[in-house]
This record gives structure tokens, C-alpha cells and sequence, in this order.
């Protein structure tokens, strides 16, 4: 039932757009036999809404991937760099957050850990909302900042770094297999900001599995049940998404071709200083409005990764 909403969704979209291009085509008409300018400046902002529209049901169109109409978790990690890495990710976080808002998607904090004078370590958060995995798949990878930092009593300009995970958040038909005797689970006390349970119970949870190494944790719910909970979910996408990867690799050994380096790999450059530029240095993307892209500006690097990938 999900599926046949969301495709008669489509389907009422496509029919819209079409009678409203027909409207606006018979006021055009009317417009230009009345010799009248009011009416040409109507019909000029129907078409560049129409436009918008229509760019926005394309760049559905390319969201192919059977995972792409998903939720997404994404994971925000520091490199190195201390406190000014530590405060490139709470820049992050603030930019995905602003960039879902803008969106009508619900972002929901499972973990976060305080960097140490300022900024945020890590975090992990879910993006809720229709094709949310499709859009920010392309966003996995490392992220630069060039600033003058000011951490640095002397003003130099610093390079940072932060790499952003992202994958789908599996549901009810991708259920992965998790054995008990797979798993660890730890518990210990809260940090941050939060309720009374803060620092005063052991309400957080960390889960090892064991074969994979693979170690997650929550902290942000109201009780060791919650956030175990939420972990489990962490856990089980990731593990789903770890299966994905390795077939994936297998079908691009089976065709010869080179797999990609996740954490090597940059995509995107923030500068701030001594000019102002962001730049995807995978499609060539660009934008001089560094401060609008942090407030959450991202569907012009999203777009173009979109259309990339659908070119090849």
C-alpha cells in the first residue's frame, strides 16, 4: 500500500505540472493579445516555479537504487586536528540538520559525543522522510574546511577535516540476523547535556558484534531501554549495509573495476579563507555563497551528484 500511494503520488504530480503548463501557455496567449505586461510577469513566475517542479520530479526519476527511497543514518566523524576538527563537525551536523528542516524531514539524535573544549567527536543521527537515503548517499565521504581558525590565538589558517557515513535505514523486509552470542552489550553513564539521567545513571549503550568489529552506541534516549533499542537499529543497518557493500565489490571484481576508498576519498572542499568557495572535486560543482551552503544550501552539490551518476 506504501508503494501504490507513493506511485499514485507521482502520477497526480505529473498530471499537475501538465495542466498547469497548459494554463500557463493559454495565459501567455491572452497576455500577448492583450498587450498586457502584468500579465507576462505572471506567467514569467509560474514558469520558473513550474521549472522547479519539474527539476525536482527529474532528479526523482534518477533515484533507481531499491535502498534510495529509505530513511538515512548518518554518522559524522572528526579527523585529525583537535578542537578545530572537533567544531568542523558540529558545523556539519548544524548544515545536514538545516539542509533536512528545509526538506520537511525529521532528524532524530541517537548519539553525540562533546568535543572536548568545543564542538562535537561524533555524531550519529537519522534523516526520516521520503527518498532521504537516495539524496544523501552521495554525501559519504571526507570533508575539508580552510579557515582562519579561532582556536588559534594567532589567527593562521587551518585545514580540516571530518568524514560523513551514510547509510539506509534497513525495515521490516530487510531484516538482518543478529545472534545474542554475537553481540556485547555495555553500558555506561551519559554525557552532555540532557535530562536528569545525565551523568547520573547508566543509560547509555554500546554494542560490540563481535564477528565484524563493527561497535555501536546511543546515549540520547530517556532510558537504557530506549537507547539500547536504538542501537540495535544502528547496528542492524549497518550490518545490512556491510552485506550491500561486499556485493557490490564482488559484482565490480566480476567486471574489472576499481573499487573506491571510502575514507581517502575527499568530496568536498569548504573555504572560507583567504576566498570564499565550496567545491565538489567530484562532479565540479561550485558555489562562492560558502555561508549559504553551511546554513543548509546543499541541493545544487546534491543535484549535480545525482545527475552524475545517472550519466555515468
Amino acid at each position: 500500500m506504501p508503494e501504490l500511494t507513493s506511485l499514485k503520488d507521482k502520477v497526480h504530480r505529473y498530471q499537475e505540472l501538465m495542466q498547469e503548463a497548459e494554463d500557463l501557455a493559454v495565459l501567455l496567449e491572452l497576455g500577448r493579445e492583450a498587450e498586457d505586461e502584468a500579465t507576462a510577469h505572471e506567467v514569467a513566475a509560474g514558469i520558473r516555479d513550474l521549472s522547479r517542479r519539474y527539476e525536482e520530479m527529474h532528479l526523482e526519476t534518477l533515484l533507481s537504487s531499491p535502498y534510495d527511497h529509505l530513511n538515512a543514518i548518518l554518522s559524522l566523524h572528526a579527523g585529525a586536528g583537535g578542537t578545530e576538527a572537533q567544531d568542523w563537525v558540529q558545523m556539519l551536523f548544524r548544515m545536514y540538520t538545516r539542509w533536512a528542516e528545509n526538506k520537511g524531514y525529521k532528524v532524530e539524535v541517537w548519539d553525540i559525543l562533546p568535543g572536548d573544549e568545543a564542538g562535537v567527536k561524533s555524531a550519529t543521527f537519522l534523516v526520516a522522510g521520503p527518498n532521504a537515503y537516495g539524496y544523501l548517499k552521495g554525501e559519504r565521504g571526507v570533508h575539508r574546511l580552510v579557515r582562519h581558525s579561532p582556536f588559534d590565538a594567532a589567527g593562521r589558517r587551518h585545514t580540516s577535516f571530518a568524514s560523513l557515513d551514510v547509510i539506509p535505514e534497513v525495515n521490516q523486509d530487510m531484516e538482518v540476523e543478529i545472534r545474542p552470542e554475537d553481540i556485547r552489550v555495555d553500558t555506561y553513564r551519559a554525557s552532555g547535556a540532557g535530562g536528569q539521567h545525565v551523568n547520573k545513571t547508566d543509560s547509555a549503550v554500546r554494542i560490540t558484534h563481535l564477528p565484524t568489529g563493527i561497535v555501536v552506541s546511543c546515549q540520547n534516549e530517556r532510558s537504557q531501554h530506549a537507547n539500547r533499542l536504538t542501537a540495535m537499529r544502528m547496528l542492524q543497518a549497518k550490518l545490512f549495509d556491510l552485506k550491500r557493500e561486499e556485493e557490490e565489490a564482488k559484482l565490480k571484481a566480476l567486471r574489472g573495476e576499481q573499487q573506491e576508498i571510502a575514507w581517502g576519498s575527499q568530496i568536498r572542499s569548504y573555504v572560507f579563507e583567504p576566498y570564499t568557495l565550496v567545491k565538489d572535486h567530484r562532479t565540479g560543482e561550485q558555489m562562492g555563497n560558502v555561508q549559504a551552503v553551511i546554513d543548509g544550501e546543499l541541493d545544487p552539490f546534491i543535484n549535480a551528484y545525482l545527475k552524475s551518476q545517472a550519466s555515468g
